[in-house]
């Protein structure tokens, strides 16, 4: 307890040291932007106790409204296994939260005219031009199920890969006979492929639905990652640094962590807390041959809330635009409607729809939080995540390594934490 107790003194100190070195965005008291500080306080108190009960390593929370940080801290261990305490400058794995940072990339060439939403996939990967769509019934002679697979009605659209409607899939999403074929196949997550064999592999197997008829979670961005790369004619890392990091100044944001920064870098606890698994991350500090759009970046909590609050700002920061304002809300307008059904594993959950890159809460009821009709956000598989409230204008950060169940579970907890505090 006494270790404990240290390392989080030293977190504190190393986070006002922090403070007045470098804020990613200007910091004001909770109040001045209609926040209590004595309820944004719960936030430390109770992530400060699940670190003690070995819930969590360790965590970052940014809380920023009228675009002003009113709530920065850090809990816990940046690295519990060596003792080291947890920094605002943490590097961490975010996983799916790259996601939006390249469907921002795609629609800033959209504004350029360089592609549109209704193009098909195909114009810029001809492998992916004729697909075929994985179908199971039961026969009733035998009582057996029975694969086989017939042509896809339409072609997928640049539109159904970033709302997630294309028809791929990932493995661990399912039991299918096409869920299978996905987990043994390929993966959002292979770094060791290049882009050229990660498309091979993905053209060889079948969708899991129709395109632009379900939304399916799957490796929709990893594709359209490959579509920016052939559009821009560059490596996507290199796309999404001159275009959207470089612009905003998010300084520790890519698909790997140099050898310089590699003390930086956030673990995660050996073993999960709810599962009794072990816990196994890749290694960030290893460039992939394949810079997956879907879920191979890394950031910090400080660079990632410069681009929540550039989406706040419709579009811009600190008098530098990377997209329209119109863009900005078209992105964050619901794309299903009535029309497109959810999968079976719907993870937005009820009252949310889903925009381009984004979950679109659709109203202000429903839902299962506290929240406003057209907030959005979205998270990572290994426990970070984020959202925006364009209407109380406020965005937050969370960053943390703990993948499995009990990332929902902190996704749900700050929501409500940060929303009570508002006055």
């Amino acid at each position: 307890m006494k270790t404990l107790a240290l390392v989080l003194v030293m977190g504190f100190s190393l986070l006002l040291v922090a403070g007045v070195a470098a804020d990613p965005l200007p910091r004001a008291k909770a109040e001045e932007v209609g926040l209590s500080s004595e309820k944004l306080d719960r936030i430390g108190r109770t992530l400060r106790a699940d670190v003690e009960r070995g819930r969590i390593p360790g965590a970052v929370v940014i809380v920023a409204r009228k675009g002003r940080i009113a709530y920065l801290d850090t809990v816990g261990f940046r690295d519990k296994a060596a003792g080291a305490a947890m920094t605002p400058d943490a590097i961490f794995r975010i996983a799916s939260m790259t996601k939006p940072l390249v469907s921002v990339a795609t629609m800033m060439l959209y504004e350029e005219g360089r592609l549109f939403l209704s193009d098909p996939v195909s114009k810029y990967i001809p492998e992916l031009a004729t697909r075929q769509v994985g179908v199971e019934k039961l026969d009733p002679v035998t009582g057996k199920t029975v694969f086989y697979t017939v042509p896809a009605e339409s072609e997928m659209t640049i539109q159904d890969l970033l709302r997630h409607t294309s028809g791929f899939t990932y493995g661990n999403r399912g039991t299918t006979h096409v869920h299978k074929l996905y987990e043994g196949g390929t993966s959002g997550l292979s770094r060791e492929l290049t882009p050229p064999e990660f498309i091979e592999r993905l053209a060889k197997l079948p969708l899991l639905n129709q395109p632009g008829t379900k939304w399916e979670y799957g490796v929709s961005t990893d594709v359209l990652g490959r579509v920016v790369e052939v559009v821009a004619g560059k490596p996507l890392g290199q796309v999404l640094a001159e275009r959207v990091f470089r612009p905003l100044k998010m300084t520790d944001t890519g698909f790997v962590v140099p050898a310089d920064k590699k003390g930086r870098l956030a673990q995660a606890l050996a073993i999960d807390p709810d599962t009794g698994k072990e816990i196994k991350l890749f290694d960030a500090t290893t460039a992939p041959k394949f810079e997956c759009g879907g879920g191979c970046g890394v950031s910090t909590a400080g660079d990632y809330v410069r681009f929540t609050q550039m989406l706040v700002n419709r579009g811009t920061l600190e008098g530098t635009r990377l997209l329209g304002r119109k863009t900005v809300e078209y992105m964050t307008s619901d794309h299903l409607g009535l029309a497109i059904a959810p999968g079976a594993a719907y993870s937005p959950g009820p009252g949310y729809g889903f925009g381009l890159g984004f979950a679109v809460r659709k109203e202000t009821g429903i839902a299962s939080l506290t929240g406003s009709a057209g907030d959005y956000n979205w998270g990572g598989a290994f426990g970070t995540g984020f959202w925006v409230d364009p209407k109380e204008e406020l965005t937050v950060v969370f960053m943390a390594q703990a993948p499995g169940p009990i990332r929902v579970h902190y996704r749900q907890l700050l929501k409500t934490l940060v929303l009570q505090a508002i006055e």
